[in-house]
């Protein structure tokens, strides 16, 4: 038997099987809704789905995460990855198990946790083509990131692990729609603080003060101006400057005024030129007004690349499960993910849905709103796409073995 014939009989049986775990699953994300924990603190959230998996406790990894041995074998191990942490939200759903505390899952973590689960015990009952290691990861959402803690634990080798795949609710994506992009995805993250430093005094005598807040806004609309336009407009990049700091009483002139913001790029050497250019421009800019300015930046997370030969081995079994597939989907966000696709092969896939109830204007919310709620449906969507996944990258180290018994 072939390798795309092996893939397609362990298809019909983990599809099968998948489906019959679904409604498990579909209560397991509702308890994951009504109950999440902040970036740092998911020892609970993390304990509950290491008992849904049933595959033992397994081993704790960036202090809060956890992952699991789910199936066994000698051959290159597949890890499937799905987050823990919820966002400081107050959700505002409506829904009789919606979070009451001001901790929300408005990023669809509670769905890949439960369709991760899902595909986990069906392996477990079925069994696969390539051995499987869950890993559930801490920190999505905060800093320090959790996917480039466990990326860089050293558990990948210690697992014999090939392949890295994930899925991600997408509501920028149609519903029914799966996106198996190759190549860059999301984009490189950094955060940037400004701090313009001039001379304060009373506000009703300018010509005795060296004004910082005027300098930062002249600085702010001059990083807009003159930063990004040093980048291919084909390829892009994203500054935004979102929160502003100066001043205490309306008629005192500070001494100082922050700015803080951040940067998406997509090419590691666009990077390099925009944090020179935010430098160049704050300061000259603030020198323009008699001022000086500070620029620090702290890196976070690359480009989320997916393996090319991964994304195009999953297409086929995406189709079988039913999806539409989108091979040219890109945005600016970022997923600590990327570090997991820097040190092995890796696949995010995108999982279009409806965000929720659209409200007066007929807008549906979109990720990290109050208002972001995915229908239950979307666990058995995002279920099949992360099968999809792991049938592509167990059909890519070579010979598939076929499963036992009926259907070889």
């Amino acid at each position: 038997m072939s390798a795309a014939s092996s893939l397609a009989v362990w298809f019909g049986r983990l599809a099968d099987a998948v489906l019959e775990e679904v409604p498990d699953a579909v209560r397991l994300r509702r308890r994951l809704h009504a109950d999440p924990r902040l970036s740092g603190q998911e020892e609970d959230t993390a304990a509950a789905v290491v008992a849904a998996l049933g595959a033992g406790e397994g081993r704790a990894s960036a202090v809060t995460g956890r992952v699991v041995r789910v199936l066994p074998g000698s051959a290159p191990t597949v890890a499937l990855r799905a987050e823990l942490d919820g966002l400081a939200v107050t959700e505002a759903t409506g829904v009789s198990w919606a979070a009451p505390g001001g901790v929300m899952h408005a990023c669809g973590h509670d769905v890949h946790l439960a369709a991760l689960v899902a595909v986990c015990r069906a392996i477990r009952r079925t069994g696969g083509p390539a051995p499987v290691l869950a890993v559930l990861q801490p920190r999505e959402e905060g800093e320090p990131s959790g996917g480039r803690d466990v990326a860089d634990s050293g558990v990948l080798d210690e697992e014999d692990v090939g392949a890295v795949v994930a899925v991600h609710v997408q509501p920028q994506l149609p519903a029914g729609v799966v996106a198996a992009t190759h190549g860059p995805v999301n984009a490189a993250v950094d955060d940037f603080t400004i701090t313009v430093r001039g001379r304060g005094g009373h506000g009703a005598y300018p010509h005795t003060t060296i004004d910082p807040v005027l300098a930062l806004a002249s600085v702010v609309v001059a990083l807009r101006a003159h930063v990004l336009s040093r980048v291919d407009p084909v390829v892009g990049a994203v500054l935004a400057v979102t929160q502003l700091d100066a001043g205490s009483a309306f008629n005192v002139v500070p001494d100082t005024a922050r700015a803080r913001g951040g940067l998406r790029t997509m090419r590691p050497e666009d990077r390099t030129i925009l944090h020179a250019a935010i430098e160049e421009v704050a300061r000259h800019t603030a020198a323009a007004h008699g001022c000086t300015a500070v620029v620090e930046i702290r890196v976070s997370d690359p480009v989320l690349c997916n393996d090319p030969e991964l994304a195009m081995a999953a297409v086929p079994w995406l189709k079988r499960g039913g999806a539409e597939v989108d091979d040219t989907f890109r945005s600016f966000g970022s997923d600590d993910f990327a570090h997991f696709c820097t040190a092995r092969p890796g696949l995010m896939l995108f999982l279009g849905v409806d965000g929720g109830e659209p409200d007066a204007a007929g807008k549906r919310p979109g990720l990290h709103s109050p208002r972001f709620l995915p229908d239950d449906d979307t666990v058995r969507d995002a279920a099949l796409a992360l099968l999809a996944g792991y049938l592509g990258a167990a059909g890519l180290p070579g010979p598939v073995p076929p499963p036992p018994g009926p259907g070889v």
